[in-house]
C-alpha cells in the first residue's frame, strides 16, 4: 500500500483558523475545515499534524493545499454538477428526458438553479443495468449537447464510451466523465489527451451488470485510493495532465451500504493523491436503505446530508439530481464555516 494520511481531529470556522495559524492544524483542501490529527497508512499510527513523520510529509502537503489549479474552469468550492439523464432506464429518473426537447430544457432549469455543469448522460450505468448500441447514446446525447452549450452551458458527458466522448466534444461538451476511469473503451485515454480537456476518473469494479459482486474490502478508503491511483497512472502515461484529472469514489459502484458509509467519513484519505474530488450520492440506494424511503425521487433531504457530509470532507463538486435545494444548501453550508 501506497503511504496515505486519513485527515482526523476536525475543526472548523474560527477554531481550524486559530489553529493553523499556530501550527497545530492543517487546512482540509485548503479549507475552510482543518485538522489536527494524521493517521499513518499503512500501520494506523495516530499523530498531530505538527509530528508528520517525513516520508509523509508529501501526503499531508496535498491533504492540505487546495486543489490544484481551477480545475475545468469552476472557480467556485464545491461547485454542482447536474445529472442529466438522457436513458429509458436510470434508476431515479428513467424516461423523463428521453425527448430532446424535454431534455433541453430541463438542462437550462439546472443552469438557471445554480448548477456550474450539467452532466449529460446516454447510457444508465446502475447496478446490473446493460450496455446501450454506440448509436443509440450517441443519438441521445449529441443533440442535448449541442443546445447546451449553444446556450453557453458548461456540459460534461457522462460516459464509457471514446467513440461518444469525442461527438459530444465536437458538440460543445467540455469534460469527459467516465464511470470506468478511461477503463472500459481502449480508444478514451488517448483520445482524451488529444483534446486536451478535463476529465473525472470515477471507481468501479467489473461493469455495471458484475460490480455488485465486487465490493469486498479490507480498508475500502486505501483501497479505493490505491485502485485509483492506478487509473490516474494510466491517464498520465497516455500523455493526459495532472491538472486535467478530478477522481470520483464512486458511491454505489461495487460498494453496500456499510462501504459507502465508510468512504464517505474518510474521504479525506483520497485527498492524499493530490487531485479534486467529485462525489455522486445522490438518491443512491444506501440513503433509502438508511432512511427507509424507498422512491429515489424523495432522497433529497438525505442527498444533501450526505453530500455536505462529503463537502466537509474535502470534496470540490457535488454531482446531483435536486439542484436548487443542494445549491442553497451549500451557500448554507459555507456561510456557517466562515
Amino acid at each position: 500500500m501506497a503511504d496515505l494520511i486519513e485527515p482526523l481531529g476536525w475543526l472548523h470556522g474560527a477554531a481550524a483558523r486559530d489553529a493553523v495559524a499556530a501550527g497545530l492544524a492543517q487546512p482540509l483542501a485548503g479549507g475552510p475545515a482543518a485538522f489536527a490529527l494524521a493517521r499513518l497508512l499503512p500501520g494506523g499510527e495516530v499523530v498531530p499534524v505538527a509530528a508528520v513523520p517525513p516520508r509523509w510529509q508529501p501526503v499531508l502537503d496535498r491533504i492540505a493545499a487546495p486543489p490544484p489549479g481551477c480545475w475545468a474552469g469552476l472557480a467556485a468550492r464545491p461547485a454542482v454538477m447536474a445529472i442529466l439523464n438522457v436513458t429509458a432506464d436510470s434508476f431515479s429518473d428513467g424516461g423523463r428526458h428521453l425527448d430532446p426537447a424535454v431534455a433541453v430544457a430541463a438542462g437550462l432549469a439546472m443552469a438557471a438553479a445554480g448548477a456550474d455543469v450539467v452532466d449529460v448522460g446516454g447510457e444508465s450505468t446502475r447496478p446490473g443495468s446493460r450496455a446501450v448500441p454506440l448509436a443509440e447514446e450517441r443519438a441521445r446525447v449529441v443533440p442535448v449537447v449541442r443546445a447546451l452549450a449553444a446556450q453557453g452551458v458548461a456540459v460534461s458527458i457522462d460516459t464509457r464510451n471514446a467513440a461518444t466522448m469525442a461527438a459530444a466534444l465536437d458538440a460543445g461538451a467540455r469534460i469527459v466523465n467516465d464511470v470506468s476511469a478511461l477503463a472500459h473503451d481502449p480508444a478514451s485515454a488517448s483520445l482524451v489527451a488529444a483534446r486536451g480537456c478535463p476529465v473525472v476518473l470515477m471507481h468501479m469494479r467489473g461493469q455495471p451488470e458484475t460490480m455488485a459482486g465486487l465490493g469486498q474490502y479490507a480498508d475500502v478508503a486505501a483501497e479505493v485510493a490505491a485502485e485509483l491511483a492506478g487509473r490516474v497512472a494510466v491517464a498520465e502515461a497516455a500523455g493526459i495532465s495532472r491538472t486535467a484529472i478530478a477522481l470520483d469514489p464512486g458511491i454505489g459502484f461495487a460498494k453496500g451500504t456499510a462501504e459507502n458509509l465508510d468512504l464517505l467519513a474518510r474521504l479525506g484519505v483520497l485527498l492524499g493523491l493530490g487531485f479534486p474530488l467529485v462525489v455522486g450520492v445522490s438518491r443512491k440506494g444506501f440513503i433509502g436503505r438508511i432512511s427507509g424511503e424507498a422512491e429515489p425521487q424523495h432522497r433529497f433531504a438525505g442527498s444533501i446530508a450526505a453530500g455536505l457530509a462529503a463537502c466537509l470532507a474535502g470534496a470540490a463538486v457535488l454531482r446531483v439530481h435536486d439542484v436548487a435545494e443542494t445549491v442553497q444548501a451549500v451557500r448554507l453550508w459555507r456561510a456557517i464555516l466562515a
